[in-house]
Order: C-alpha cells, then structure tokens, then sequence
C-alpha cells in the first residue's frame, strides 16, 4: 500500500500536531479535547485574516458587522458548538446568529456557502462568516491498517478557512478592493443508498474514515448528470466557464472531473495545485481554492463553478460571477 503515497499528487501538509504525536496511541477523549482547543486557536486566526485581509478589503471588517456565523466541521465534536466558543474570543455581538454544520465533510465549505448565499438573499442587508475548521490529523487510527484508512492517512490534511459573504445592500460591499466572485445560483444533488462511499464509522477509538474506491467512477455518473443538468439549467456550456473552482477530493478526482467536462487542467489548477500544497482538507479545502482564484485577479463577468462532493453521496454546485 505504500505507493499510494508516492501517488496521491500530495507533496506537502500542515497537521497541528507533531509527527512523534502519530507514534502513540489516544482515546477518543483526548482527540476531542485536542480538537476543541485547537479548532477554537486556528479558527479565532482565520477569522482574523478573513475580516483584516489587505488584499481583498481597503479597510477591515468589524467582528461587530457580522450577522451571522456559520461553523463547518466533520472532524471533531464540541457541546456548545465551536462557534459559541469562537464567539467568546471576539467582539462579535451577542445577537448574532449562529449555525454549526457537522456531517457534511468534503462538501461542508460549499454547502455553507449556499446556506450563508440563503441567508444573505433574503437577508440583503447583512453579512454572513463561514468557517471551515477540519483537524483530520485527530482522526488518525494508528492500528487501522485498511485500505480506506491508508488512503485517507496519504492524502487528508488540516486546514482552517474563513469566507466573507455580503449581501447586496450591505454597506461592507463597497470595502471589496478587487473583482470577488458574486454567487448566482446553487444546486445541491444527493445519492440515494450510497451512505457507504465516504463518512465516519464512529470507533472507541474515535472516528474511522469511509473511502470507497469507486469515488472517481462515481465522478463519472453522478457528479456529470449534475454538472450537466446545473450547465443546461443556467443556459450554459462547458466554454462560458472561467474555471472550476473544485474540491480536489484527490489526484483520481480531479482527472475524472476533467474527462467529464471535456477540458484543459488550466481550469482546475488551483484545486491541483492546492492538493499538492495542503492535501485534502475536507470542508476547509475548496476555501483554499477560491482564495487561490480570487488573488489572480479575475477579469470582470467571468463566470466559474464551485463544486464539492461529500458524504451521502452527495454534490454541491454554485455558480458564480466576478463581479466588481
């Protein structure tokens, strides 16, 4: 099984852990409490750098601007949710609105960003802050030696992610510096009787990945009847797309995903190259991907389309404008 390493296109990782940490065995009780900490630290910095980004905004944003905050996680579990506890780290108003979403693993970035594009679309006037927090290092199973554990163990990362989303008649839409990507429409797609492609089997010893080897085929059937249908809905072909701003689920993914939409890996390389930069991140990654396309500067009424697959086995789409 070795050579899955050498083949899973993932050069580098970030883990909030330290390697020797992966040489002993732990309880569930201690990842979880592990998770809680960590996941409240990485999640406060994201969260920061999202609202006091120079690159994006000519001034920050206040905690107190923020309406509501959305807090995305399948890799550990807290009671209050971690966003009650992000909360108390920050000036953030104490009738702010809070929704955790757990359970959704890769797809939980684009699912909140549809839930927060919900929000804002009847709510104009307010902002929304997604937060995507997966510490998949706490979740290693050192005397799990399946294949499916085997490959997670090669390609998941940790990763930690904010995303701003601002209604149209909000007054934090004029500290936009640069063209940012505007969400016209999303479409969310679910698998019936496929609960055994990807998940958790929940362990004494903590959270066991599900990864079915039959992703990438999958890619082939289910995600192209969606990315078909969602294209036809919007009265658009494959050519009116800028790029693809993709959860790269893995190497397999990423090339199944290009063989369907007939395509150049100019397209989708940010989700390449964020794979090879950070591995896969779960809900946290495609974040990464669009941060990745926003600091290109993309041109004004390019069109692209953020998609994620998950548990379920389910698929997220949103098409979105750049917009200036």
């Amino acid at each position: 099984m070795l050579p899955v390493f050498d083949n899973a296109y993932v050069h580098d990782r970030q883990f909030v852990v330290e390697k020797s940490w992966f040489t002993k065995e732990h309880s569930f009780e201690e990842k979880n409490h592990l998770f809680q900490k960590l996941a409240k630290e990485y999640s406060v910095q994201a969260i920061d750098q999202c609202l006091q980004n120079h690159d994006f905004l000519t001034d920050a944003i206040p905690y107190e601007a923020i309406d509501m905050i959305i807090f995305v996680s399948s890799s550990g579990i807290s009671a209050p949710s971690m966003d009650v506890h992000i909360i108390n780290e920050r000036a953030f108003r104490k009738d702010v609105k809070r929704l955790p979403l757990w359970g959704l693993g890769c797809a939980g970035g684009a699912m909140g960003l549809s839930t927060a594009y919900d929000w804002i679309s009847a709510n104009p006037d307010k902002t929304a802050l997604v937060v995507c927090c997966e510490l998949c290092s706490l979740t290693f199973q050192k005397g799990d030696v399946k294949k499916s554990n085997i490959v997670g163990t090669a390609i998941f990362g940790d990763g930690i992610s904010s995303a701003l989303v601002v209604g149209e008649k909000s007054r934090y839409l004029t500290y936009r510096k640069v063209a940012s990507p505007k969400i016209v429409s999303t479409s969310s797609l679910l698998k019936p009787k496929s609960i055994d492609v990807m998940g958790w089997d929940v362990r004494n010893s903590g959270l066991e990945v599900v990864f079915s080897k039959s992703i990438p085929s999958l890619v082939q059937s289910f995600w192209k009847e969606h990315i078909e249908s969602f294209l036809r809905e919007q009265h658009l072909s494959e050519s009116d797309i800028f790029s693809y701003i993709a959860h790269p689920g893995g190497k397999k993914v990423l090339e199944a995903m290009e063989n369907v939409l007939q395509t150049t890996n100019n397209k989708l390389k940010h989700s390449y190259k964020v794979l090879s930069e950070h591995g896969n991140m779960s809900s946290s990654t495609v974040l990464y991907v669009l941060e990745e396309w926003m600091k290109e500067k993309v041109g004004n009424n390019n069109r692209s389309i953020l998609s994620a697959l998950g548990p379920g086995f389910s698929s997220e789409l949103l098409l979105l404008e750049w917009d200036e």
